[in-house]
């Protein structure tokens, strides 16, 4: 008896170790408070300087986690700070590039090309947007857009991610 419970145990063990090994990951995001603090500061931080802003924050499967339309935002940045973060979080990692401003410097140095470079949905490479990082690892992003400029905007994301890097260890 003892003998089949020790089997029963190693065969247990070996099936976990199994399962493991077929494929599980594990993923890292931030939390809901989290990523609403982040659209939150972002928001008011460009309001301080006077810009009316949408800022949102996006997992690295592009979807959105917080979202915040600050008072008397343009319609269209609804929709261009999901772009820019939707951006970073997709085509950021292979490269490890951090954020739009420097995924469209790569493209600006490319050769010309008859290709068009923006053939993906949900792609801008507007600045405004950067990567959530925790540990070293790219775990989501943070797109603002509204101000008058896109170095603006990513100077809003900038601060509200500076605000809370403590507590992303």
């Amino acid at each position: 008896m003892l003998r089949t419970c020790i089997y029963g145990v190693a065969m247990l063990a070996a099936a976990t170790a199994g399962a493991q090994a077929q494929g599980l990951i594990t993923t890292h995001k931030v939390s809901a408070a989290l990523a609403n603090e982040l659209v939150g500061d972002s928001v008011a931080q460009c309001a301080k300087n006077g810009y009316k802003v949408v800022a949102v924050v996006v997992d690295l499967d592009g979807v959105r986690q917080a979202f915040l339309r600050g008072d008397g935002s343009p319609i269209h940045s609804v929709d261009n700070s999901y772009y820019k973060a939707y951006t970073v979080a997709s085509l950021g990692l292979a490269r490890n590039e951090q954020t739009t401003k420097a995924i469209a410097d790569r493209l600006a140095k490319n050769p010309p090309s008859n290709v068009p470079q923006t053939q993906l949905p949900n792609v801008t490479y507007a600045q405004g947007a950067v990567a959530i990082v925790a540990g070293g690892e790219t775990i989501g992003a943070l797109g603002v857009s509204g101000a008058p400029g896109g170095n603006f905007d990513e100077e809003c994301a900038r601060a509200a991610l500076a605000k809370v890097k403590d507590r992303m260890k």
